[in-house]
């Protein structure tokens, strides 16, 4: 029904807690009735083409239009609010120092609460932004600006946007501009990470100036929004957002404390990430929300593609395969599994659920098996058809494969109707006895796949790789083993699992190997089995006792001790004795790992995760920790955390280690570590930000919920589980869009593993929920009937 031609934005940001806005839009229409999205605190005028139209017409975010054909002018005066919950517009004072900044996530729906909009991902149109703030401020957008007076910054007519896109980041940041072939790039933090942001501007700057060479010689098609911008800002809800123009990433990505190269790869990865956007979802832009993969799948695919073949973490894949797989694989076994593309979203509240391991992590995979099977010159030639044909538009999924056919490419259809249409994997296992693999396809959602793999082949502790298809339920294949791994290398994606025999065999096989990708893919194996209740919690105890003093790949103790701690530990029959011997894992790690090196950190950070003893915690925090460690904020604030667990640390030392060190970071831990202390009125305390008793920015919230719910706090948190239910119904009055998720799954008991909870959560589930609500309780339901299945292994091996 609608063309949008342009916005004028005018935004006054020297408020406190609100900012005025006032949007002029040229709109021409095919006549009828449509809305304008508006969610202000308060409206002051809606006039169209000169004429006031009654404010009384709001109505829950949308207010009535009646648009004749033909050309029109909307003009919207408002008061908009500033925001905690890291969207819309997002106010943070830095309590390092007081200082203000802002920054703007339009992401999904949250538009509407900047300037007035027709907020659809199809109607896009150029922006001109008009911004009064504070005379200290720097403010960035898509477009390039100036400081036209001061306190005034006019903003160049971006290309054509859709509304998730419109991005501003204000405040008195700390910058770093540089150039890379006629781009120019720019940095921007909090001025209390100005230091830590100049430590790390090589390693951005090499990462991104290496990323835009691969893409424009992947594509072709040089980056066509101007500046490229990378903002790190606080409190971000996601790891980072593709704003054309000005990229927001999560603040924490600016390293303030020593981190391990691991962590240095998901930054890599996230920077390579937001840039494949800038092809896939901002040159061309999925019409709507149910072809999101269009977006993050092959943003997820090429970023770490890229990250790989052109910059110095090589190992992109690996670091993948630790920290992506199983939340793709998760995702996918729950009830709420959907197809990777045509997900079928109702509407943009719903589809942030979407957002999800489906999306990033399987889609990945998907694109994947199809890049080897097209090759490269068909596959980016697809592509590149796809964005010269809808440049600055909006397109689907149909349209992709049909330049893909273009391309040359054959054999989509069933392809994509088997992989990318049908939800759900296929579980693969190796049935001993029987010298077979079978596959077993989900009875909710039959496929039939082919899948062709590697086999890695354990025998007297040295090992094999062999390629097999699978095209049946059952494919003979009988090597004579101790331990068989199913597609430890990820060429396929299905649910593989690991027979009894073969995780005894890891116990002396697994150290043997050098080979960090075979070593990953040995884990998921073994997390993939216990999460379906098919291992039990000492063996993945004793597996990780055995090996991970051996691992040369810190990522496999900063993926899967926490794992372990959190998810298999407390269904151990004694878990305090399970801790101990991770203990002792971690400790022989730091041990005899180079000192200095982040191997030795991600041990020491494993080590403190898991002690029992609050003297040697004391001494580390004190200051006596091993040679090479250096104890910097993070690793203090871990040690308060796990004292807090322990119950040997009190709320008063805990508020006197945020005063002596008040970082954004610190309130976060120390919300986290308060919320972990072993005393009742400690749990309400962390209760009252649930609730929404207490109004906390997003990670503090996040940080409660998680903190809350320990294993073996049950006596404490168990009166807290009825009151969990009784509160979700009316939750979305509380916490809204992002928030609202972040919630649900921060807070969700998973320590009451019972039956009684598992039927009380099918009991609420049954009833009218809010979308959001109703999906991450139906996730987390799964989840801990699947600890439950484990569970019932454990009692009846007892």
């Amino acid at each position: 029904m609608l063309d949008v031609q342009h916005y004028d934005v005018s935004l006054d940001l020297t408020g406190d807690t609100t900012f005025a806005s006032t949007t002029v839009i040229d709109v021409s229409s095919r006549g009828g009735s449509t809305f304008l999205d508006l969610k202000p605190t308060a409206v002051e005028a809606v006039r169209l083409d000169g004429r006031d139209l009654d404010l009384d017409l709001l109505d829950r975010g949308r207010f009535p239009l009646d648009l004749p054909e033909g050309t029109h002018r909307l003009e919207v005066v408002a008061t908009m609010p500033f925001r905690n919950d890291g969207e819309g517009l997002h106010l943070h004072v830095d309590p390092a120092d007081g200082r203000r900044y802002v920054y703007g996530m339009s992401f999904m729906d949250a538009a509407p609460t900047i300037f007035a909009c027709f907020d659809q991902p199809d109607l896009k149109a150029p922006y001109t932004f008009h911004v009064r703030a504070p005379q200290d401020w720097t403010v960035i957008g898509n477009a390039p600006g100036e400081q036209v007076e001061p306190g005034v910054w006019e903003l160049a007519t971006t290309p054509p946007l859709s509304t998730y896109f419109v991005t501003l980041v204000a405040g008195p940041y700390h910058l770093i501009h540089d150039e890379h072939d006629g781009i120019p790039l720019g940095l921007s933090a909090r001025q209390s990470l100005a230091g830590a942001l100049e430590a790390d501007a090589k390693e951005l700057l090499t990462v991104t100036k290496a990323c835009f060479d691969e893409f424009h010689r992947l594509f072709g098609i040089r980056y066509p929004f101007g500046n490229y911008h990378q903002a790190f800002v606080p409190e971000f809800n996601a790891g980072a957002m593709e704003n054309p123009g000005c990229v927001t990433f999560r603040d924490p990505l600016v390293f303030s404390s020593r981190v391990t190269r691991g962590v240095r790869i998901q930054r890599a990865t996230t920077v390579a990430h937001e840039m494949a956007h800038q092809w896939f979802g901002n040159i061309v832009t999925p019409q709507w929300w149910d072809d999101l993969w269009l977006n993050e799948s092959f943003a997820e695919y090429m970023g770490n593609r890229v990250t790989a073949d052109v910059t110095e973490f090589s190992d992109a894949w690996t670091h993948n395969a630790y920290l992506r797989r199983q939340w793709g694989l998760n995702a996918d076994q729950r009830p709420s599994t959907h197809p990777v593309a045509g997900n079928g979203a109702v509407d943009a509240t719903a589809a942030l659920q979407d957002f999800d391991g489906i999306s990033y992590a399987k889609g990945s995979s998907i694109l994947k098996q199809l890049n080897a099977r097209m090759g490269d010159d068909v596959f980016f030639a697809g592509a590149v058809d796809h964005f010269d044909r809808h440049r600055y538009g909006n397109a689907t999924m149909h349209d992709l494969f049909d330049s893909w056919t273009r391309a040359g490419a054959e054999g989509l259809e069933e392809f994509t109707g088997a992989w990318l249409r049908t939800a759900g994997p296929d579980t693969l296992a190796w049935d001993r006895s029987a010298g077979a693999l079978l596959r077993t396809p989900p009875a909710d959602h039959p496929a039939d796949r082919t899948h062709a793999f590697r086999v890695a082949v354990a025998r007297d502790d040295a090992w094999e790789v062999t390629p097999v298809t699978v095209s049946d339920d059952t494919t003979p294949f009988a090597p004579e083993a101790d331990a068989v791994l199913l597609d430890p290398y990820e060429d396929t994606w299905a649910a593989a699992t690991l027979d009894d025999a073969s995780v005894e065999a890891l116990l002396t096989a697994l150290p043997t190997s050098d080979d960090a990708a075979l070593r990953a893919g040995a884990w998921n194996s073994v997390r993939t089995t216990f999460a379906l209740g098919r291992l039990h919690p000492d063996r993945v105890v004793a597996l990780a006792e055995r090996t991970l003093p051996t691992e040369t790949n810190e990522d496999a103790l900063a993926s899967v001790m926490p794992w372990i701690l959190r998810t298999v530990v407390g269904l151990s029959p004694a878990p305090q004795e399970a801790t101990r011997a991770l203990h002792a894992a971690a400790s022989r790690r730091v041990e005899t790992a180079p000192a200095g090196t982040t191997l030795q950190l991600a041990g020491f950070q494993s080590a403190a995760a898991t002690c029992t003893d609050p003297e040697r915690l004391r001494a580390w925090l004190g200051g006596d920790v091993p040679a090479g460690i250096e104890l910097d904020l993070d690793l203090r604030w871990a040690l308060h955390v796990r004292l807090a667990v322990l119950g040997a640390t009190t709320k008063e030392e805990l508020d006197a280690a945020l005063a002596d060190e008040p970082t954004a970071r610190s309130r976060v831990e120390h919300a986290r570590a308060v919320a972990s202390l072993p005393q009742a009125w400690a749990k309400e305390w962390a209760w009252e930000r649930f609730t929404g008793a207490a109004d906390v920015p997003n990670y503090e919230l996040e940080a409660a919920g998680l903190g809350m719910w320990r294993s073996g706090q049950e006596e404490l948190t168990e009166p807290y589980v009825e009151r969990f239910f009784e509160a979700l119904p009316a939750l979305p009055e509380v916490h809204s869009g992002w928030v609202l998720g972040t919630a649900i799954r921060s807070f969700f008991p998973f320590t009451s593993c019972t039956r009684a909870t598992v039927d009380r959560a099918h009991a609420l589930a049954g009833e009218e929920l809010d979308p959001t609500v109703r999906r991450n309780l139906v996730d987390h339901t799964f989840d801990l009937e699947c600890r439950l299945a484990t569970r019932s292994l454990v009692e009846g091996s007892a």
